[in-house]
Parts: C-alpha cells; structure tokens; sequence
C-alpha cells in the first residue's frame, strides 16, 4: 500500500536515464494543492539526462504512466502529478487497518536487532524534578517507537549513583543530619541537606575539600562512606518507583554509575596500552586537539575517576553484553561536548560499534525563562505535578461527564497524558517553558484533544454494533479522502520518527489525525442507513485504532470513554 513507491515505480518503467528507482522515490513529494492531485513527480533533475525541457518530460510521462491505482496522470509544468484512485485506495486502506489493528504501521527494518536505550536517569538523594520529565518520556517514546520499527529495545536507566555530590551529601549528613528526620521523609531531607551544603559551601569553602574527601573514602571502600552510601540509594529507589508507576515506564537495567566502579581499571589499563594517554596538569586525558576538542579528563589529579571513565566502561560493558545495532543516549543538549568526546575515544580505541552511539539531545525545562536549579532548590517536584493534573482531570470528568464509571482511572490516563504529550509535541531540542495551566488545558494541542477524539470515534462504534467487523467499499467523497490520506501516512510517520529519533513527529500527526476526523464528523452523517455506512464505520474503527496505536507509541494512554 505505499502508493508513493509504487508510483516511483511506475515511472521508473518508462525512463531509462535513471538508474535506481530509489531516486526517484526520494523526489516524489505531495502537491501543496488538492487539485493538483495526490503526489507529484517533478521533472527539473531528468532534464539534462534526457536533453529535454522539464515540462515535456512531464507530459511526455502523463501519457504513459498508468495503473490500476492511478484515476489519472497529468503534466502541470514541470511537474507529473498522479491523481490516486479514491474507490480503490481508500478501500485497500481502510481493509488493511482494520484487518492488521495495532500492527499496522510497524515495519521489520530492525528486526533481529537490538538498540539500547540510556534515559532518565535521576540522581540519587534528590527528589524526581520536572527536569527529569524530558529524558524520561523522549527516551520511553524512542524505545516504543523502536520496537515498532522492528527493534527489541533495552531501556537502560543510568541512575546518579556515584559521583562528588555523595562526598558532599556525607558531608552535609554529618555537619548537620538526623537520622530520624531522614527516616521520616527520605528523599525531602537529603534534598534539604544537599542544597544546605551549597549554601554554606559559599561561607565556608574548606567543605568543599571535605567532600572530596569523603567521596575518595567512598571510592576506596570506607565502610562508613559506602554504608550511608547504600541507605541514599535504596530511600531514593522507592521514590523513584512512585514516579515510574504513575507514568508506566519500566526498565530492563537500572545499573547505574556505581556499576561500573570495578569495570573502570581495566578501561584506563586499555587507553595505557593504546598509548592514549598523556599527563595534563596532573592529571590523565585522552589528547583531542587533532580533532580541535578540549582534551577528554579520565582522571583527576587526586586518581578520582570522572563521568567519562565511567562511561566509556558502560559502552563497552553494553555493547559485550547486548551487542546492540544501535545505541541512543537521551541525554540534555548541555553533555553535546561529552558525548562527542566519549564517542571519538571509543573509535580511537578501535571500536567500530563506536559509529553506532547517538547522542539525543533535547532542550531544558525553564520556569520563568531560567533553567531549574536543583542546587539552589528551584525545583518543581514530578510527583507533585503529576497528582495535581490527575486531580485536575478528574475534576474535569466530574463536571462534565458525572456518570462516567472508573472516573479515577480515567483522571489517571489524562492526567499524566496531559503532561507527557505536551512534551512530545515540541521538538525535544526546544526549550520548554514550565507552565502547569498550558500542561493542562483540555482543549486545543493537548493530549487530551486527541483522547477525546478516540473517544468519540468509540462512542460511534458502540452505537452502531458491538461487533465491528463492517464489509468495506471504497469512499471517494472528499471529506473521506483527507482523513484516508493522513491514515496512509502512518507507515512514513513511524520512519521519520525513528530516522529523526524524534517524538514529536508522531504526536503532531495523531494532532493533525484528530483535526481531520473531527472535521469529519461535524461534515459527514456518518450513521446514516445508506450503501456507505459500513465503509464509513470501517473508517471511524481505522481513526480509532490509529489514534490509540500512535498516542501508546508516546507513552499515552487512550480511553474508551471520556
């Protein structure tokens, strides 16, 4: 059913200039005018091959190009445009929909493959911020998306489990820490104390030689150090599950930095070896001037290790163990320099999986125009958004729709759909401005426009039978056909959001799919007792299932009833 190639294709047959149909493909676009069909061919490139002008080209090819699914061809200028065969297209389309369900769109380009996948990953001892949203739902995205594309995804969450701040996190427990007040409420405590160490830090800068100490202690081993180490960690473990409960995102590994501490010898053993590394003030880098970047630290002067160590033993631990095609790290825009870094060491050291890594940045959460600051304690905690929309939205559904049974399991899809789908609908590398009143608006570009939607196409389902299985002919009416085409779209959809890695693709389309269908609607009669309706059922079954197929690949759920 991909009409684009096979009109490539059709073309190709009657040009022997061209070599590969592929090019030809990759030309085809969408008139930007209805009329002037449904793809368009244009000629400029084949006119220095053929020696002719374009627009002869293209009507010299209007009177040979034919097929089954063509109603006609046509030269305007320049430009072939194929006019699709409405009775014939719209009836294979909508039969395949409804015949393949939420497999449709999927495609076997990774299959047998496998693709890691690096997000979220908060830091322990700090509460779960607005600012882990991001890495959190792109990467849960990217990995549904993945696996529609053919791949088996491994969701890797790299926890902050090691690393300076637990130097200063003991430091501060020890100057100024209750163990009771930490038993009572965990994550709100440690937070207090970290963010009390920065302050005093300003005053009194001998804390901060502290923390390295006490970090060093917990890199050699300290049974002091490691134990309060490993009570951080398990109180914040708890909390995080929470979070990951309410957005129904699992993980295959949590390994996070601390996993790598027994691992990270034999990676600067293996740089000695590669004579990759060289002494700078003190301490050992992997020299990058050649490729015109700062140098890349491994160690510190005092033999601490540093995120890079770390990371470099987490790439080759992943690609021994799960010998991945791909591997993605959805990681903010401000680590672009590490990972461009991590990557050429790998390669230096002779990885050619190394061409594999991609780094997905994406932009910061601002409030009030500035980036959010765990530091100094501007942070607006997850959990706490999270529970208001759900409050919100069942509000919502109390008002407007009191006899709704499960209300409070409803309130929870929109809640936190609400939240994850104004994320993906911005282009992960802008800047989101934090905003819970824009987050949570039940009309418009929201999450909640296009559940509703699904439930209405639902609804109309549910009045016409219980059994859905409607015999299909083709539709040619025009109202049909636009909502048919942006259906035809979705197998493109899933591509370009893989080859992008990039979420927002899918939610603009179930937006634009939304558009369509309620347009639909509040044009077409669609119960009316004709020759049509069952075609047009078919048709409001094919939206449905679309809709609730591209709102699960974003992490979103899709209610029945709303």
């Amino acid at each position: 059913m991909n009409y684009r190639q096979q009109f490539a294709e059709e073309i190709y047959a009657h040009l022997q200039e061209i070599s590969d149909v592929d090019e030809i493909i990759s030309l085809i676009e969408e008139p930007k005018y209805n009329t002037h069909g449904d793809l368009a061919f244009p000629c400029f490139t084949l006119a220095k091959k053929m020696k002719k002008a374009p627009q002869q080209i293209a009507e010299e090819l209007s009177l040979k190009v034919k097929a089954p699914f063509l109603e006609k061809t046509a030269a305007a200028g320049p430009y072939l445009n194929g006019f699709l065969n409405k009775a014939i297209v719209s009836k294979q389309a909508i039969q395949r929909i409804n015949m393949e369900k939420e497999s449709y769109g999927s495609s076997s380009v990774g299959t047998g493959k496998k693709i890691t996948l690096d997000f979220s990953s908060p830091n322990i001892a700090k509460p779960f911020s607005m600012g882990h949203l991001r890495s959190t739902v792109i990467g849960n995205a990217l990995a549904n998306i993945s696996e529609k594309y053919g791949y088996e995804a491994i969701r890797i969450n790299h926890l902050g489990d090691w690393g300076t701040q637990f130097g200063k996190l003991i430091t501060a427990y020890k100057q100024w820490g209750s163990e009771e007040k930490i038993r009572e409420n965990p994550i709100k405590e440690l937070f207090h104390l970290y963010v009390m160490f920065h302050e005093q830090a300003e005053k009194h800068p001998q804390l901060e030689d502290e923390a390295r100490f006490w970090f060093k202690q917990l890199e050699s081993g300290d049974e002091e150090a490691n134990k309060l180490w490993k009570w951080f960690r398990e109180e914040s473990m708890k909390e995080f599950a929470k979070i990951y409960e309410l957005l129904d995102i699992a993980f295959d590994s949590y390994d996070g930095e601390a996993f790598y501490n027994d691992k990270m010898d034999g990676i600067v053993q293996e740089l000695k070896a590669k004579s990759l590394l060289s002494l700078s003030d003190g301490a050992e880098v992997v020299d990058l001037a050649a490729e015109d970047m700062p140098p890349c630290l491994i160690k510190k002067k005092d033999g601490a290790t540093l995120y890079a160590t770390r990371d470099l033993a987490a790439a080759v631990y992943r690609s021994r163990t799960y010998h991945f095609e791909k591997s993605f790290y959805i990681v903010g825009q401000e680590q672009r320099l590490h990972f461009e870094q991590l990557f050429l060491v790998l390669q230096k050291m002779g990885y050619g999986w190394a061409a594999s890594l991609k780094h997905v940045p994406f932009g910061f959460i601002l409030k009030d125009g500035k980036k959010m600051s765990t530091r100094k304690g501007k942070v607006v905690l997850l959990e706490d958004v999270i529970k208001e929309a759900i409050d919100l939205a069942y509000q919502n559904i109390k008002v407007k729709n009191p006899a709704l049974e499960n209300k409070e399991e409803v309130a929870k899809m929109v809640g936190v759909g609400a939240i994850i789908f104004h994320d993906l609908k911005n282009e992960r590398q802008n800047n989101i401005e934090f905003n819970l009143d824009e987050m949570l608006k039940f009309e418009g570009s929201t999450g909640l426009y296009v559940q509703y939607t699904h439930a209405r196409a639902c609804s109309i389902l549910w009045k016409a039978s219980s059994e859905n299985n409607f015999p299909v002919s083709g539709l040619t009416d025009s109202h049909s056909w636009t909502v048919i085409k942006t259906l035809m779209d979705f197998p493109n959809i899933i591509e370009k959001s893989f080859q992008q890695a990039e979420p927002s693709v899918i939610a603009k389309y179930v937006l634009k799919l939304s558009q369509d269908f309620n347009k639909y609607y509040g044009q077409v009669k669609i119960l009316t007792d004709d020759k049509e309706q069952n075609s047009r059922l078919a048709l409001v079954k094919s939206v449905a299932i679309v809709l609730k197929e591209g709102l699960r690949l974003l992490g979103v759920k899709a209610p029945e009833k709303l």
